[in-house]
This record gives C-alpha cells, structure tokens and sequence, in this order.
C-alpha cells in the first residue's frame, strides 16, 4: 500500500526561531507510516532542509516561477528551490489563484517547470462556496485538473491537493460523503491523463486538523493531507501524521 503524504504548507509564517518546531517533527516521525513534507516561506528551506532533511522530512517551495531565470523580481525559480534543498512544491494554490490571478494554463506551466527542476508539484485545486451551493463543485474541480496538469505530466510523480477554498482557514470542513464524492471525480480524470498520473496521490487540504484527521486519512481516495495552521505546531502536526497509520 502507498505510504500517504503530508506536506505542511507555513504559509507567510516563520522565522529562524521557528525551526525548532520543525526539527520537533523531524525528530517525533520516527516510525511513521507517511512519506512527510515540510514547506515554510523561501527564506527558510536551505535552513530547514539542513535541519530535517537528515530525518527523511522532505522540504519544499510554496510557488515557483515557469521560467528558469530572467527579469521576475521577487520571483523564484524551481530551480533555484531544487538548490536551496527542496523537492517538492506547491502549485495552484487558492490563495495564488484568488491573490495572483494565476490560471490554469499559469498552474500547468509551474508543474511542468517543477518537474524539469527535479521536484514533485503538489498540484491544488478547488471549488468555492457559491460553485459548491451551485452544484458545480465536480464540473469545477476536474475542470481544473483537466487544465492544470498536462498531458507531459503522465509519466512524471506529482500529486494533486483538493482544498475546498471554502474550508481553508474557516474551520468548516466538507462531509466525508462530499470529500469521497470529489477525491473520486479527481481520480477519474487522473486516470483519463494516464501513464503514473493514475496513482498520483490526491491530498485533502482546507481545515485539517487532530481531531479530523484520521477519518479524513481514512476516506476513500485520500491519499493524504496538506495541513496549514496546525503544521506549524509540532504537537499538533505529528498528531496529523500519527491519525495516518
């Protein structure tokens, strides 16, 4: 059986006194029966990558830029994340999607440079409320899978992250039966892709929490978690990760 993934996203939070917290989890997953992630602000994945990697705890970016170098001031390459010492990265996020403008067509080019740099993309999508309460939320996730994971992405690893924009942050979470439902969609048009895509993990995201998370783990289809605010609490994340065997 796959082991499962987790992958903390840090978001806009972290300073050098926080790798404590991650050198907690690095040393409290001994054991552990997930494949785990870690992906802080840019400022901290050297740092980070030092501290863990040891550990088995993988480091990644939150976002990269397509190209590999130019005139994008404040952007960051994939390949400039591969050197600090990551190996993963998040694409496609809500909050880059929603806040940057970034399309689907932006979200496939950033998978696709992820996957040149040697790094494993974690490929989000997600509906919000009122495409929920319409009733779209299938059309409009496996709309986004369909745009944002290429064709030359069938033969590569990644995995895709569904966060229900409505649940990020607000504590609400979707029904096990409406987690099932989508995860199951998301996997239909995963194996339409091919090729390894067919096994790509597909992560949970949006309010994931202690007391949640096993029956989330356990859902159907779910191949693991992406976990915001409670991955920046050692206490709180390694009780995520031990929900998972």
């Amino acid at each position: 059986m796959t082991a499962p993934l987790i992958v903390g996203n840090w978001k806009m939070n972290g300073l050098a006194a926080d790798l404590g917290e991650a050198q907690a989890i690095a040393a409290g997953i001994i054991g552990a029966r997930a494949r785990i992630g870690l992906c802080p602000a840019a400022t901290l994945i050297s740092r980070m990558a030092e501290a863990v990697s040891a550990a088995g705890v993988a480091v990644g970016g939150q976002d990269c830029h397509a190209e590999v170098k130019g005139a994008f001031t404040g952007d960051v390459s994939a390949e400039m994340l591969q050197d600090a010492g990551a190996s993963l990265v998040i694409v496609g996020h809500s909050e880059r999607r929603a806040g940057h403008g970034e399309t689907d067509a932006d979200v496939a080019a950033k998978a696709l440079a992820a996957v040149r740099a040697g790094l494993e993309p974690i490929i989000c999508v997600g509906e919000t409320l009122d495409q929920r309460q319409a009733g779209q939320a299938l059309e409009i996730v496996t709309g986004q899978v369909r745009g944002s994971v290429p064709l030359a992405l069938a033969d590569a690893g990644f995995a895709v992250a569904y966060e229900p924009v409505w649940a990020i942050g607000t504590g609400l979470t979707p029904s096990l039966a409406e987690i099932e439902e989508v995860h199951a969609a998301i996997r239909a048009a995963l194996r339409q892709i091919g090729g390894r895509a067919v096994a790509a993990p597909i992560l949970y995201g949006g309010s994931v929490k202690p007391d949640n998370a096993r029956e989330i783990l356990h859902a159907a289809e779910v191949g693991g978690a992406l976990v915001g605010g409670a991955s920046l609490k050692a206490v709180d994340f390694l009780k995520i990760i031990a929900a998972a065997g």
